[in-house]
């Protein structure tokens, strides 16, 4: 019976180990996924950015003559 409780324990011990050990993996990959969101924000902002350049310049541009 002893035996038993104490394998149990280590079970235990060592379900405890995991559970903080994927808790912290879970806060590094919520910061990772903050950042890409944020990266990403940025990029959509640029992007619209870069095609409102594009639309002047073709407005820009001279008729082409057929």
């Amino acid at each position: 019976m002893l035996n038993e409780l104490l394998a149990l324990e280590s079970r235990v011990t060592e379900v405890v180990a995991l559970c903080h050990a994927l808790r912290a993996e879970n806060d590094g990959l919520k910061d990772q996924l903050a950042a890409a969101q944020a990266e990403k924000h940025q990029l959509v902002e640029r992007m619209g950015e870069a095609r409102s350049r594009l639309e002047r310049l073709t407005a820009q541009l001279p008729e082409a003559k057929t």
